[in-house]
């Protein structure tokens, strides 16, 4: 990995079998996911959606943790802790609608599964 130019990042694998190339292949999508992150930021959305008892969301400590209430009309209170650097917001445009966002895509992507996970 060299640096070309003020703008540019060159990855090269000289006489690669398949294996080889295609780790180079991840390490470029890494860093491409990184540069965006960066710049941009991602976003995953979230709704949840119920047909008889109302599922109560709401966001502690500033959006670093999420609270799930009255899921199938239980009383018990899903608390779930977001990696560091992922943040969660309430949408709101929609209803039900859980934002979440951070820099890093794989960070934003767990803490999407995690809240799919605990429920």
């Amino acid at each position: 990995m060299e640096r070309v130019g003020k703008n540019q990042l060159r990855v090269r694998k000289w006489f690669g079998v398949r294996k080889e190339i295609a780790a180079i292949r991840t390490v470029c999508s890494h860093i491409q996911n990184m540069i965006k992150g960066v710049t941009k930021g991602y976003r995953y959305k979230m709704r949840s959606v119920y047909a008889h008892f109302p599922i109560n969301v709401t966001l502690q400590d500033g959006g670093r943790t999420v609270e799930i209430r009255n899921f199938l009309g239980e009383k018990i209170v899903r608390r779930v802790p977001l990696p560091e650097g992922v943040t969660a917001a309430l949408s709101t445009a929609q209803k039900d609608e859980l934002i979440i966002e951070g820099n890093d895509i794989q960070l934003v992507s767990q803490a999407g599964s995690l809240i799919h996970f605990f429920v």
